[in-house]
């Protein structure tokens, strides 16, 4: 292939995907449903909202998003539904592109939607398989030499003082000659969009802060004991990237599938998409329980010079993105009834009231807690964002077809809050004829020795709606 060595072997890759070690072209196409074998993806079906599996699959790894989910998910709706080339799947919260990744590589045909810019970007570049393997090595080796040259001169280090403490000023400057290279690199933009998105998933695995998801913590208190050099994190990276776009290519052909990653607010009608044009619509939206995706990016999104403050992040991220969190909530946005859409009554007026006395019971607490959350608003305005986006899915979607959501519920101040049961019902408002939840695990178990968290037990499940 190229001078890069290969960190992840063929055989690792193709176990991942539950394929045979030893494939050659005649019998991939016979292999296609047996790594859809049943029992195989039914082994652990309560990580499926969990992204715990595309941790390791090839395409998926190449950013570590914990907002995802497990790709196993789609690969099995894939099978369930007989989908193929001749078949639409949408994701109306595609995030970094877990739906999109496994549509393109089982050859079905999607669309996906994502309000985060930065995130979206993301999902673009992890669609893109057709990229010159040959190219990329000679790249990479010029890249390495202006880095190393950037490195060995002073030049400003201009990044948020966030990133700044995120490493030492050695691994800093490497990390940012790497940056100064890729953008000085004279080649095709998806060449440079490649390595900026090795460069990116490199961030974390090089920083002497704790980086995992969700926080980053740069305090010396949360510091990881071994700082990763940048350079060989980068190489290690660029040569994970290098064996998955090898094996894509080689063992699928996804010239003619459309994987269309549309940066852009499904509470709004797309008409690139069209009405009754897809067969499966399939997603994980933002959970109710208070985080904050704009804010989870910070450490990227300031390293490649996208933002540079919290207002810029507001401005260009967190205003765009359905309510999920109080750090988007602005109380003097909200009108009467606490902001609640009104349409909501029109479809269900028993539900309507339900959700508007949960919302004041919230309010009330709100003011005998210390923080004094707006929990009553962000649960309003997350069912009226949603409601909306339910509206479009419906109107996407073919006579018959469904809509699938990984869910989970919330318990603000203790105020317990079915997310799926309230869904399910704004889906047979809108139309849908029939809903079914399917529960996978429980979840928050974990804090259950926070003295300040709640008693309630939550879960995480699956809500099916029939059109």
């Amino acid at each position: 292939m190229t001078d890069l060595s290969t960190v992840i072997s063929r055989e690792k890759q193709l176990t991942l995907f539950g394929l045979p070690v030893s494939v050659n072209d005649a019998i991939v196409k016979k292999t296609r449903e047996q790594w859809l074998d049943k029992k195989r993806i039914a082994n652990n079906n309560s990580d499926y909202g969990t992204f715990k599996d595309s941790l390791r699959a090839p395409i998926h790894r190449w950013f570590k998003y914990p907002a995802g989910y497990s790709y196993r998910l789609v690969e099995e709706k894939i099978r369930k539904y007989r989908l193929n080339n001749n078949h639409f799947v949408l994701d109306p919260f595609v995030g970094s592109g877990t739906t999109s990744v496994e549509c393109k590589r089982h050859s079905v045909n999607s669309f996906g939607i994502e309000a985060h810019p930065f995130v979206g970007w993301i999902a673009q570049k992890k669609v893109n398989w057709n990229i010159d393997l040959e190219l990329i090595g000679s790249i990479y080796n010029r890249i390495i030499e202006k880095a190393y040259a950037f490195y060995k001169n002073d030049f400003d280090v201009e990044v948020p003082e966030l990133v700044q403490k995120c490493y030492s000023e050695k691994n800093l400057k490497a990390l940012l000659s790497l940056r100064n290279s890729i953008n000085a690199i004279e080649t095709e933009i998806e060449i440079i969009d490649f390595f900026k998105l090795a460069l990116i998933d490199t961030l974390r695995n090089a920083s002497k802060a704790a980086t995992g998801w969700p926080y980053i913590g740069p305090t010396k208190y949360h510091q990881k004991s071994i700082e990763k050099n940048g350079f060989i994190e980068f190489g290690n990276q660029v040569r994970k990237m290098c064996d998955d776009l090898e094996f894509m290519q080689t063992y699928f052909n996804t010239n003619d599938v459309i994987c269309n990653i549309i940066i852009g607010d499904s509470r709004e009608y797309h008409a690139e998409i069209g009405q009754e044009s897809i067969d499966l619509a399939l997603t994980s939206p933002p959970y109710l329980n208070n985080y904050d995706y704009a804010d989870r990016t910070r450490l990227e999104t300031y390293f490649l010079g996208w933002y540079k403050s919290w207002g810029e992040i507001t401005n260009n991220v967190r205003d765009k993105l359905i309510i999920s969190a109080t750090t988007q909530i602005r109380r003097s946005d909200f009108n009467v009834n606490y902001g609640l859409d009104k349409s909501i009554k029109d479809v269900d007026p028993i539900l309507y009231d339900t959700l508007l006395e949960k919302i004041r019971l919230l309010s009330q607490y709100r003011l005998k807690k210390g923080g004094k959350k707006s929990y009553d608003y962000l649960v309003s305005g997350y069912f009226s964002d949603m409601f909306r986006v339910i509206k479009q899915v419906f109107n996407y979607l073919k006579r018959g077809s469904d809509f699938i959501l990984v869910l989970g519920d919330s318990a603000p101040y203790g105020v317990y809050i079915p997310t799926d049961e309230i869904l399910g019902k704004l889906g047979l408002g809108i139309g849908f004829s029939d809903m079914k939840i399917e529960e996978l695990r429980t979840r928050g178990d974990k804090w259950k020795n926070n003295p300040q968290r709640h008693n309630v037990k939550l879960k995480e499940v699956i809500l099916t709606l029939t059109k």
